[in-house]
């Protein structure tokens, strides 16, 4: 079943051919570049387009925002607590790499 607004989206689309809005592109005439896995990298694209990052890059932006509370804090049992949570995060963030190479 075609999405509701498919045929008015066509009718841009055919549109902006006719008045040439595609002719100035990067690459036209030339072939698309072969990829070996089509879904993934069109996948990957979509999440990186839509900001999201492998779990370690999170993680570690956690662990740089606990590094500057550390900095910040002077409550002795607090500071403790962040290093402890900095310790944990460390390992996590080791993890996160190792299962993001496979």
């Amino acid at each position: 079943m075609d999405h509701p607004l498919a045929a008015l989206i066509n009718a841009r689309i055919a549109a902006a051919e006719e008045e040439g809005a595609f002719d100035d592109l990067p690459g036209v005439g030339k072939p698309l570049p072969q990829i070996a896995d089509p879904e993934g990298t069109v996948f990957h694209r979509m999440l990186r387009d839509a900001g999201a990052v492998p779990e370690f890059v999170a993680l570690a932006r956690e662990l740089s925002h606990l590094r500057a509370e550390l900095q910040e804090t002077g409550d002795r049992s607090r500071r403790r607590d962040i290093l402890k949570e900095m310790s944990m995060m460390e390992v996590r963030i080791e993890m996160a790499r190792q299962s993001h190479k496979k």
